[in-house]
């Protein structure tokens, strides 16, 4: 018995229908985005709500011309990095150069619409130009067949825009979460490798090349063409990647300078045409981008192509570039947001991106997400709200009616020294250094992704990076933490007796923690652990001295139990009684609570078995156990006399 007041509640269980409410809740609305105007007026609320799910109404409404001068310099600055991007990542996708402008106009706006971060700038990226390239290539070859290559790309876009959206309504965000940093960190650094040296094909102005994207075949292939390399375009391709490296380690040194950089691809781009037009750069091996027409983007709609022999092909391409595309997105975003202490929301942002990509395959643009260099260029321009996309889009506006011819005198080796510039910083040695200082198999995932990326291909780097990560989530479910409590001297505190040496164990009584849900998964593990605590107790597993005399298990870590975790606990008490060890549980959840009462586990070891906190449940122990010894010693003197 205790002398505490405190009692564990034994309260009816909840109903069916409530507990599924409150999980559904907590899976699907975790950030509870209707609390905060649940009270509000029929007209109020139905305003809040279409400002939630739209928030362009959220923020337009209070715009005003201070703000719209941060935004003007933005979006400006932005485009001058979008237009080349645009044309490089398009030639990285094997697509025509006007495609990668395209992708810059429309999506923005659409971007400002429904998206709820205030920085992130829209944009084609790399990685997924990279893997649109490698799985679509796979079927159809860009070069022998590039019309339906590129109605494939479209209809692998508008794939794309509809799982990102379709997770986005259904609050399915939990997905991206299995992309783990680790995985992303490796990702990007293998994709980087490969697109790198995939650029040397622009910088010794080569004419063929391999399809594959592993390391072997693309050093193969630019070795066993040794006699198609060009000096000179090797030379303009060198000064242009020195440059570009030039201005980026300025803006390391001088923050303030971040428009050096941010400018520096289109300076390339401009020099690189003039460049060309004035020495007749074709003639000496130096190939340009060619004929890119005036003109606002067509529709695409009619070329969408579900033709089943395209399809699997398609659909792989749209859901993985679509996840990988999500995942940089949104972990781009948050960590601008997290600069200025704000949120964004991850739901609101996969229905950006669909819709963004959903009528981007409409309208001739392939996928589109947030890319890091051109949201860093956002943020570091003094961008205020979204914005800053709607001027980016109306400056690519302008150069698709007007502008879009004069870069036809691109040269492909300026469009491979930008790109091999941004890629370079993708490379997070640091990080990969850290991962492996403060966690090793986190180092192993990350360079799974790495080396599997950068080896063997894209999809499958990816495939054995997120595996790995998957099995230590199993292990941490089928083998999850226990420990023995000891009071720490001079408190009322119970903590490990690992962490902390100088805690004392409680004679008669072992205390052990469970710190995980309790599923047929894990059960076996937990019942032969507590047993070999009991016997490392003992001292010998057949000891009949019975040292541990009650045993508590404290369930306050414990967040769910299912029927074989409930089973495991009556089989674990009748191998404990064998022994005369009685079971005592501290602090159970309400699920775990309700579980347990409502299959009479609470009934068979009785209610006075459970207890609110371990020193209730000591104090209930050592009552037992003077109880027990005073029993004793009366029968020992009555039998003396």
């Amino acid at each position: 018995m205790t002398n505490s007041s405190h009692m564990v509640n034994f309260a009816a269980p909840r109903g069916f229908s409530t507990t599924f409410k409150s999980d559904c809740k907590e899976t699907f609305f975790p950030d509870d985005p209707f609390h905060k105007f649940r009270n509000d007026k029929p007209l109020l609320k139905v305003k809040k709500t279409i400002q939630y799910f739209i928030p362009l109404f959220q923020w337009l409404p209070k715009y005003n011309l201070s703000l719209l001068r941060y935004d003007l310099l933005a979006g400006i600055t932005i485009t001058s990095l979008a237009i080349p991007q645009g044309i490089s990542y398009a030639k990285l996708a094997e697509l025509p150069a006007i495609i990668g402008l395209y992708s810059s106009f429309i999506p923005p706006f659409v971007y400002a619409i429904f998206g709820s971060s205030k920085h992130l700038a829209v944009g084609t990226v790399a990685a997924s130009s990279l893997l649109i390239a490698e799985t679509i290539g796979a079927k159809v070859s860009p070069k022998d067949d590039p019309t339906l290559y590129l109605h494939l790309v479209f209809t692998a876009t508008f794939f794309t825009g509809i799982f990102q959206t379709a997770l986005g309504f259904l609050r399915l965000g939990i997905l991206v979460d299995f992309l783990s940093h680790s995985t992303i960190t490796g990702f990007m650094g293998g994709t980087a490798i490969i697109i790198c040296l995939q650029q040397l094909k622009g910088i010794f102005g080569l004419k063929h090349f391999t399809s594959h994207t592993d390391v072997v075949s693309v050093l193969r292939a630019i070795f066993s063409h040794r006699n198609e390399w060009r000096w000179q375009s090797a030379v303009v391709g060198v000064v242009f990647l020195c440059f570009l490296q030039l201005t980026r380690y300025l803006r390391q040194r001088k923050p303030k300078l971040f428009w050096v950089s941010a400018m520096s691809p289109m300076l390339v781009v401009v020099v690189g045409c003039l460049f060309a037009f004035f020495a007749h750069a074709e003639k000496h091996g130096i190939a340009i981008v060619g004929d890119l027409k005036k003109g606002l983007n067509p529709p695409s709609i009619q070329y969408l192509n579900f033709d089943s022999r395209y399809l699997p092909a398609t659909v792989q391409a749209g859901l993985v570039t679509g996840l990988i595309a999500m995942a940089e997105g949104i972990a781009i975003g948050r960590s601008f947001a997290i600069i200025k202490n704000e949120q964004t929301d991850g739901n609101k942002e996969m229905i950006a991106f669909g819709f963004m990509n959903i009528i981007g395959s409409f309208t001739s643009c392939y996928l589109t997400t947030g890319p890091f260099s051109k949201t860093a260029v956002n943020f570091n321009a003094g961008c205020r709200t979204a914005m800053s996309n709607v001027i980016m889009g109306f400056c690519m506006m302008l150069t698709l009616l007007f502008l879009a011819p004069l870069f036809s005198y691109t040269p492909l080796v300026a469009l491979s020294a930008i790109i091999m510039s941004a890629m370079l910083g993708l490379i997070n040695y640091e990080e990969m250094f850290h991962l492996f200082k403060v966690d090793k198999f986190d180092f192993c995932i990350c360079m799974a992704a790495f080396l599997g990326v950068s080896f063997i291909s894209m999809d499958v780097g990816l495939m054995l990076s997120v595996g790995l990560a998957l099995l230590r989530a199993l292990l941490y479910v089928a083998r999850p933490a226990t420990c023995k409590l000891g009071k720490i001297p001079n408190s009322s505190l119970y903590s490990d007796t690992e962490q902390y040496p100088g805690s004392t164990a409680i004679q008669g009584i072992l205390v052990l923690q469970l710190g995980s849900p309790i599923y047929f998964a894990n059960c076996t593990y937990i019942r032969e652990r507590i047993l070999r605590y009991i016997q490392e107790e003992q001292g010998i597993s057949d000891s009949k001295s019975d040292v541990i005399e009650h045993l508590l298990l404290d369930l306050s870590g414990v967040s769910s139990i299912d029927m074989t975790g409930i089973e495991t606990f009556v089989e674990l008490r009748r191998i404990l009684e064998a022994k005369g060890i009685k079971l005592a549980i501290v602090n159970p959840r309400i699920e775990v609570l309700e579980k347990m009462t409502l299959a009479k586990f609470t009934d068979s070891i009785g209610k006075e078995s459970f207890y609110l906190s371990t020193e209730d449940a000591i104090q209930g122990c050592r009552f037992s156990l003077n109880t027990k010894k005073a029993t004793e010693e009366s029968s020992n003197m009555q039998a003396v006399s």
